[in-house]
């Protein structure tokens, strides 16, 4: 959907009607459109209930509903087969608390509803592993909740930034003994962008970052998930 011209929903009954972006999330690989010109009390707009992902457990029942290859409304069943895992957006930041299922997903299936044995919606699905089977990625419903929500608010997520480009290096031993480190690795400092919270405090070409406001830094994903 990102920097999409035209945007188009079907709706269960066959009906087709032109929608248009509140904003969207690469972050998350998620977004939030509008039907336009469409009415509380329309037929075939139920709002389907949302769940709480803080609540899954490894081993139960969830289905996912999609349109892989184009075939629409396919549903496909399976497990939760993990929780918490981290998945690589588009963007290059992590996402946290992102579900694992083995519910059957493919082209097609990425957006559509992953909902539990009562009908409420606990994930979006995302993104499957090509060359595995039964490996496939749900974002959890509370992190759609409230990226959606700054969407509606805001029209974009703001993120917390410090203006460096940076990259994981290790640290060498005696200087994680020598300074009693919590993590043998660190982001190390490629540039400082002018005029940055970064350049202000002092951080030059080369420095590395260790902790942030007290939290342990081992490379450039601890330190997205810090500033989140």
């Amino acid at each position: 959907m990102h920097d999409a011209k035209r945007i188009e929903v079907t709706l269960a009954d066959g009906r087709r009607r032109p929608a248009s972006a509140i904003g969207d999330d690469p972050a998350s690989d998620l977004a939030v459109i509008r039907i336009d010109e469409a009415r509380v009390d329309e037929p075939g707009l139920t709002a389907a209930a949302l769940g709480d992902s803080q609540q899954l457990r490894v081993g139960q029942l969830v289905v996912a509903i999609g349109n892989p290859y184009g075939f629409q409304s396919t549903v496909t069943a399976g497990v939760v087969s993990a929780l918490g895992r981290s998945l690589r957006s588009y963007s290059g930041r992590l996402i946290d608390d992102v579900i694992q299922t083995d519910a059957a997903l493919n082209p097609g299936n990425s957006g559509g509803p992953l909902v539990d044995s009562a009908g409420r919606v606990v994930g979006v699905n995302t993104a499957t592993i090509l060359p595995a089977q039964g490996i496939c990625f749900a974002i959890g419903i509370n992190t759609a909740k409230f990226v959606a929500s700054r969407l509606l608010r805001d029209g974009r997520i703001r993120r917390s930034y410090i203006g460096v480009s940076a990259q994981t290096v290790p640290v060498h031993r005696r200087v994680v003994r020598f300074y009693d480190l919590a993590k043998e690795s660190g982001a190390l400092v490629l540039s400082v962008e002018e005029n940055s919270p970064a350049k202000r405090a002092g951080l030059r070409d080369g420095d590395i970052i260790v902790a942030l406001e007290g939290h342990a830094v081992a490379g450039v994903d601890d330190l997205h998930r810090v500033l989140a």
